[in-house]
């Protein structure tokens, strides 16, 4: 368990800082992509000659912000999740069962992520259609995305394993950062 528990010491450092850089990260693309819809506004209806790009732009930054931060929601536990079933399962059970789900989240992840990589890989043929940049790099927030989401997984993974055959109190949930810092 002690090799268990570094490892998990380890990915857990990791995470943390790839987390707290991609929360950092999408406080700017929501700024941005607010600014961009605010100039939107302005020129349509000020001006009355709307941009041709603002939407889309706001919508790659909407697509990469949530790439950013949906692992941070994943590891906290802040997707919706039905757990009534399982609170009534002995604990035993309730530890297989989470085992199960955590290795099946591993396995659809991963595949998602190799997915991604080849919608990113094609994603080089064709542009955005209001601005000259290849549609990539906008897919690309999907790997980043799913990727981060699979060490996350792979982090939650090993920590059940280590309170399922180990002592629990060694493998504590991670912190939650606070609201008030961006980290």
């Amino acid at each position: 368990m002690k090799s268990l528990r570094k490892l998990l010491n380890g990915l857990e450092l990791f995470n943390d800082y790839m987390l707290a850089a991609g929360r950092s990260i999408a406080w700017v693309l929501v700024a941005l992509m607010v600014a961009s819809i605010l100039l939107q506004v302005f020129f349509r209806y000020v001006l009355n000659d709307a941009l041709p790009w603002p939407e889309e732009v706001a919508r790659a930054l909407m697509i990469w912000m949530m790439g950013l931060v949906a692992a941070s929601g994943y590891r906290w536990g802040a997707f919706v999740a039905i757990d009534m079933l399982s609170e009534m399962l002995p604990s035993i059970i309730r530890q297989i069962l989470k085992l199960l789900l955590l290795t099946l989240a591993m396995v659809v992840l991963a595949e998602l992520f190799y997915l991604a990589i080849e919608f990113f890989q094609r994603g080089f043929r064709t542009r955005a259609a209001s601005f000259q940049l290849s549609r990539a790099w906008i897919y690309l927030a999907m790997p980043v995305c799913f990727g981060s989401m699979l060490m996350v997984n792979i982090e939650m993974l090993l920590r059940e394993i280590g309170r399922t055959f180990g002592d629990p109190e060694n493998f504590p949930e991670p912190k939650s950062p606070s609201i008030s810092t961006a980290e």
